[in-house]
């Protein structure tokens, strides 16, 4: 398989954990986006969505998917979304598309998260991506010498505000060995929204696109 098909693959295989008449959390980028094509073709069986950007939202509605603000909902039993790496054990690195912090909130709200990816996202340890962190735009220097201590190179994401209104730092030179460690860490630098390190609240299921199919990898039994 392509890297597209695997990702068309396990956003088809994803469908299976619809829950029917409920809402469904919904990530970002572009197998979430394969995943929202195929959630329209069943869109009577539900009753809309919580999206995690705006980007998603609209691609949603072009759709004739119903969008329902977050604070409106009481229970999210799922939330599929992509990652820009993930490990076996469920953590994740997220925010490629500068989604980070909606994307983290849906997921603490959702029972459960299944994480859908293409083989080239599966990863031993963390870090080779470049690790999002959101930032209210007055603290950016203060932030950045911060995670400089932490080892880490942080590059100004210029030219790029999240929906929040805030910028993001992509933090590269980084071997995550520790990720809840390292997120609890990050958001308590003085001016972090969120880090794109999803380990305290990670993945439930790993719906894995290979060349030999979609590979179902529980987290909880590693």
């Amino acid at each position: 398989m392509t890297q597209d098909e695997q990702k068309r693959a396990v956003a088809r295989e994803a469908i299976k954990h619809v829950v029917n008449d409920a809402w469904i959390g919904v990530g970002s980028g572009s197998t979430a986006n394969l995943f929202i094509d195929e959630l329209a073709k069943i869109k009577g069986r539900i009753k809309g969505a919580v999206a995690s950007s705006v980007k998603t939202a609209d691609r949603l509605k072009t759709h004739g998917i119903y969008v329902e603000d977050l604070n409106n909902v009481d229970d999210v039993p799922v939330y599929i979304d992509g990652a820009d790496e993930v490990t076996e054990h469920g953590a994740m690195i997220k925010g490629g598309g500068g989604a980070l912090t909606r994307e983290k909130i849906v997921a603490a709200v959702a029972r459960k998260f299944v994480c859908i990816v293409d083989q080239s996202k599966l990863v031993d340890v963390l870090g080779n991506f470049p690790l999002p962190v959101e930032v209210i735009p007055l603290a950016r220097s203060y932030v950045a010498r911060e995670l400089v201590k932490l080892g880490g190179h942080p590059a100004w994401r210029m030219g790029f505000t999240t929906d929040n209104g805030n910028v993001v730092l992509d933090v590269s030179g980084l071997s995550i060995v520790d990720p809840v460690a390292l997120e609890s860490t990050i958001n308590q630098i003085a001016g972090v929204i969120t880090v794109g390190l999803f380990a305290r609240r990670g993945a439930d299921i790993i719906l894995l696109g290979t060349d030999a199919g979609v590979r179902v990898i529980d987290p909880r039994k590693r």
